[in-house]
């Protein structure tokens, strides 16, 4: 079958990787423009450029893919199918009927569950126990198009949203030489998505903060769903700092450890004790455990280093 792949980022390179190394005649692979990066501002490729460089593969990096040029030379390129992983530009009705079998996306979610850009950090910061990958035969609408397989997997309570990224990549990849294979067989029906839908939006600043108004769970399912990247943040005497690690502190820890707290009736955000792997701090419901924090511009480090290093105190607060 005579492939036209389009995608940019990590989570897209597994299924490239899985086509060529499954013999698909790959015609061409579609990417964004190379984006300025790092202090310097000097221009990177994509991870799907890097990864089609190192395959030998044709590259096309148009600004628009719906420009009369794009269009044409996806006409030239005469794909069977379309496979689309996270490319970040919307196909035209034009492209989407251009090839014979049609346009093909690798989502990360269970459709239709979580449409949208950021459906892995949605995820996670909503508490949810399992997620997977949804192949998909595209149309108009935003990852609306009938479903073709899923493959689901479960979230640990302390999985962080890099650790799912890196699993959905790799089970994607197979699931698209799967779903490839079914519809060359033509064993393969679209079916229309029913049933609940939400939308993962893309993610915002205000998203990133935390507000320790808020419980325990919630907060550490936010940090988790933004580690490695944006990173989940608090401030503390006016200065921003990153939590990458936490867990929820029961009250059966609490008791383990002969103090409940309700003596101090701390405010949330509150430091209410420093331990020797971190701090405690008080929740809008709850106590929150952090490990590792990192301040704005610097390494990252020991919340305990970290409030040390301030000659911070217990009862200070986080806001």
């Amino acid at each position: 079958m005579r492939i036209v792949f389009m995608g940019t980022p990590d989570f897209a390179v597994p299924s490239l990787r899985a086509l060529a190394s499954h013999g698909y005649e790959i015609a061409g692979v579609f990417t964004q423009p190379d984006r300025p990066a790092g202090r310097g501002k000097k221009l990177k490729p994509s991870p799907v450029k890097a990864a089609a460089e190192e395959l030998n593969l044709p590259i096309f990096q148009p600004a628009k893919i719906k420009t009369p040029e794009g269009v044409q030379r996806l006409r030239e390129l005469a794909p069977e199918c379309i496979i689309v992983v996270a490319y970040g530009q919307l196909l035209s009705k034009e492209i989407l009927n251009l090839p014979l079998k049609g346009c093909i996306n690798v989502h990360a979610s269970l459709l239709p569950s979580y449409r949208g850009a950021a459906p892995i950090h949605w995820a996670i910061i909503n508490g949810e126990k399992r997620t997977g990958v949804t192949t998909m035969l595209m149309d108009e609408g935003l990852d609306t198009g009938g479903t073709l397989l899923k493959r689901e997997i479960v979230i640990s309570q302390d999985a962080t949203m890099g650790e799912i990224h890196n699993q959905l990549a790799d089970l994607g990849g197979d699931l698209l030489v799967e779903t490839l294979r079914e519809l060359e067989q033509e064993s393969l029906i679209p079916i229309p998505q029913s049933g609940n839908s939400n939308y993962a939006p893309l993610l915002n600043r205000e998203h990133e903060r935390l507000d320790w108004t808020r419980p325990a769970i919630e907060l550490h399912n936010k940090i988790r769903g933004l580690n490695p990247w944006p990173g989940a943040f608090g401030v503390f005497r006016e200065e921003n700092f990153k939590v990458w690690r936490s867990s929820v502190f029961s009250s059966q820890m609490a008791e383990q450890k002969g103090n409940s707290f309700e003596d101090l009736n701390p405010d949330p955000g509150q430091i209410i004790e420093v331990l020797e792997d971190g701090l405690l701090v008080q929740t809008g419901e709850g106590i929150l455990r952090i490990f590792e924090v990192q301040p704005a511009g610097k390494r990252s480090m020991s919340a305990r280093d970290f409030l040390n290093g301030r000659h911070g105190q217990v009862g200070e607060k986080f806001i």
